[in-house]
């Protein structure tokens, strides 16, 4: 069996087994987030949840979390694009040099980056968008999405945003979506920052799911879910219970699990996340050869303690021909925020480096 073969397999198991965050509960977040942001307390960490809402008009004010004092966030701007498939949600935030942040996923969507990224919108124009087929860029066949789809979306964006080069952050599978996109349209591409991109060949994504397994048996999360059981919370708040085990689901994620009962919670469209996988299948070799001959500033960042095989990110920096790699000592595939300050400190560094007002 191929080393692709084996990474397609493996990620279409780890779809199948996706954890969906519980509707009823996002939404009482939302309300209670909100309610704080107008109100003008703010939030104390990576909490604050602006996700599943409209964003428009909204002055967010929140803690950023590398500081202490209370921070007012630009207002957001939210509108949809017509892709092919159906529409595209978008929301920017700040003004100045424009950066695209790309999530993960595939199937996912963007807003349970903006309580960390949006601190980067004090300098730049921040675009954020939900990829085809996930968040509120639904579409009616989710099975047919291919990663083509997603790289001819964001070139349509690109276009629709009047930017003659991208400045692209991409976290997870929005790492290896600006990869691609990169080898598809590199005239477009002004530089790369990729956050624990997730792998484009061989078997490193089933070496991840594996780990992420071995991880979830731990003793470690095994004391937190029995902490949870004698909490009582279960018979206090069946919904907050629920959303305590779906945290812990993915606790082997960080380097400390117990950063998971404070994570933001995400949506993944499994049929999304399968479809745009599988159409990756054997497009390993041809991505190997594009990439080595990628001009392109690229910043790589992966913590050391993260699932995914840090030989990956070290294959992919040495494929690059003008790419470095940051290994980060205390993350696991969450950086942005369990070693938040570090993070941004590289990604600001780098981009300050290559752009201008």
């Amino acid at each position: 069996m191929s080393g692709d073969t084996d990474w397609a397999d493996a990620t279409v198991a780890a779809a199948k087994t996706n954890v969906v965050a519980n509707r009823a509960r996002r939404v009482s977040r939302v309300q209670e987030a909100l309610s704080w942001l107008r109100n003008g307390r703010g939030y104390a960490s990576i909490r604050v949840l602006i996700v599943g809402t409209n964003l428009e008009g909204v002055a967010l004010e929140f803690n950023v979390v590398t500081g202490g004092a209370r921070q007012r966030g630009p207002p957001a701007r939210e509108y949809t694009v017509a892709g092919p498939a159906g529409p595209l949600c978008v929301v920017e935030l700040g003004e100045g040099p424009p950066v695209v942040v790309l999530h993960g996923g595939p199937g996912a969507q963007h807003d349970y980056l903006l309580p960390a990224f949006s601190q980067l919108a004090d300098e730049y124009r921040l675009y954020f968008y939900d990829q085809r087929g996930g968040g509120r860029s639904p579409v009616q066949r989710p099975l047919e999405i291919t990663w083509r789809d997603h790289v001819a979306d964001l070139e349509l964006l690109r276009s629709t945003w009047e930017l003659e080069r991208l400045a692209v952050i991409g976290y997870s599978w929005g790492g290896l979506l600006a990869l691609l996109y990169a080898t598809e349209h590199r005239q477009r591409v002004e530089m790369l920052i990729l956050l624990a991109p997730a792998a484009g060949w061989g078997d490193y994504q089933r070496r991840f799911r594996e780990e992420l397994e071995r991880r979830s048996r731990s003793e470690a999360v095994a004391r937190l879910r029995a902490e949870l059981e004698a909490s009582g919370l279960r018979e206090r708040d069946a919904a907050a219970y629920r959303q305590r085990l779906l945290d812990l689901s993915v606790a082997g994620y960080y380097c400390d699990p117990r950063v998971a009962l404070d994570s933001a919670p995400f949506v993944v469209q499994s049929q999304v996340q399968q479809a745009t996988w599988l159409s990756l299948a054997g497009h390993g070799p041809e991505l190997r050869r594009k990439l080595r001959s990628l001009q392109v500033p690229t910043l790589i960042l992966q913590g050391r303690h993260d699932p995914m095989p840090l030989e990956w990110t070290q294959e992919l920096a040495q494929l690059l021909p003008t790419a470095r790699l940051v290994a980060l000592e205390d993350s696991g595939h969450v950086p942005y925020v369990e070693e938040a300050e570090r993070t941004f400190v590289e990604i600001r560094r780098f981009l300050s480096e290559r752009l201008t007002g």
